[in-house]
């Protein structure tokens, strides 16, 4: 039996975020991240906004980048102070996702980051507060899943809380909140959305129900991204909007492993950060070839380059290889690096990349086996054992054709 959920409502277009106005309780507390909401007017509009209906307000603010188990549990700890009927994130996947899992500890003050952890083993939420998530960048769309990602800096691993129940109640998509995004990041939250819609469709939960919108968002995204990079405001509007069904469709459809290997690497090496969407980037093309040894795999990946990108190619193989190079050239056309021995810092081409050789390599065995083991990966549609898994790693640290 399969199962397809989305948020009650979703609203989009051009000031939806005064929705808010339209919500019913006594308090509402906001969970934000650094200050461009704040400096763009739209933390104020919600607030106010809030105000306007008759909610006292509290905030949460200044969520880091790949959030914390400390920051969740600190923030958790203020909502149980508060005691809010509502919770509102708003801003990019770090406070969004930081929100889900405070809003876990809030209404079961006994569980652990270990109990959240368990994919889709959650009590019933609600019990509390509902949900409503306004997204700032276009990539994650955790405004529209049941997906959070927390990180572990004491382990120096990125964790997925995957249930139902944290899927939002309320999304609100509103492309004014992205015209002011930096290019470096419209790049990667749009290859990151790239790869939710392409996971989902090969993902072995895939169904009719995920494959139309995940085709339909990869349509979008290949057309509108490079535009959007270019500061288009036609184009931030519909990716906002594509990288909203890509959540839809992997949100009930699930990933692969692509998700399991920037989860895993993200945050293991002491150079730096490997951002996520330049990950999903980098590893992407790579993880196509290992899956299309897989039979269903090859024709989906074929179909995507032949019926929706109109690709050249006469058999499947040609295909997939232009599917390969296709998301090559747009890594080209973001500036986005092909391999990890090009990653500098920020997720920028260099000839020197912040994440040392030797380190790379002396973990990755360890990196491999939890990446394994990542919710992610029992969705994909080949289950890589050890080995392979260290061969892939390779083959994305030095962009190296995938032959195995």
């Amino acid at each position: 039996m399969g199962r397809f959920t989305n948020p009650r409502d979703l609203y989009f277009g051009e000031g939806a975020r005064h929705e808010v106005k339209n919500l019913t309780g006594k308090r509402a507390i906001i969970v934000s991240g650094g200050s461009s909401m704040r400096r763009g007017g739209f933390l104020g509009d919600v607030e106010n906004d809030l105000k306007s209906a008759g909610f006292e307000v509290a905030h949460i603010e200044g969520v880091e980048s790949d959030p914390s188990v400390e920051t969740v549990m600190k923030g958790a700890a203020q909502m149980s102070e508060f005691q809010p009927d509502w919770i509102i994130a708003i801003g990019g996947g770090s406070p969004i996702d930081a929100a889900k899992a405070m809003w876990i500890k809030y209404e079961y003050p006994e569980t652990t980051f270990e109990d959240m952890c368990k994919v889709f083993g959650l009590p019933e939420l609600r019990t509390k507060a509902h949900f409503c998530a306004i997204s700032s960048t276009s990539g994650t769309a955790t405004e529209v899943t049941a997906f959070s990602i927390i990180t572990d800096y004491q382990k120096g691993v990125k964790y997925p809380i995957a249930d139902f129940q944290i899927t939002p109640d309320v999304a609100i998509v509103d492309p004014e909140l992205t015209y002011g995004m930096p290019v470096k990041l419209v790049a990667h939250t749009g290859m990151d959305a790239l790869t939710h819609a392409i996971e989902a469709y090969v993902s072995t939960a895939a169904s009719m129900f995920t494959d139309a919108d995940a085709l339909h968002a990869i349509r979008e995204i290949v057309e509108w991204l490079p535009q959007s990079y270019k500061g288009d405001k036609e184009a931030r509007q519909h990716m906002h909007e594509a990288q909203c069904i890509a959540g839809i469709a992997f949100s009930s459809g699930l990933l692969g492993i692509v998700h399991s290997m920037a989860h895993k690497t993200g945050a293991a090496f002491s150079g730096g950060h490997i951002i996520h969407g330049c990950a999903n980037a980098m590893y992407l093309g790579k993880v196509i070839q290992f899956n299309a040894r897989d039979a269903r795999a090859k024709t989906r990946y074929a179909y995507i380059a032949k019926e929706i990108l109109h690709l050249e190619g006469e058999t499947e193989d040609e295909l997939v290889a232009a599917l390969v190079q296709k998301i090559r050239d747009i890594n080209d056309s973001l500036d986005v690096p092909q391999g990890i021995k090009n990653y500098g810092e920020g997720g920028t081409k260099s000839d020197t990349s912040i994440i040392d050789e030797k380190e790379f390599f002396e973990k990755a065995p360890e990196v491999a086996c939890l990446a394994i083991e990542d919710a992610c990966t029992l969705s994909n549609p080949r289950k890589p054992t050890q080995e392979e898994m260290e061969q892939l790693l390779k083959c994305v640290y030095y962009d190296l054709p995938v032959e195995f």
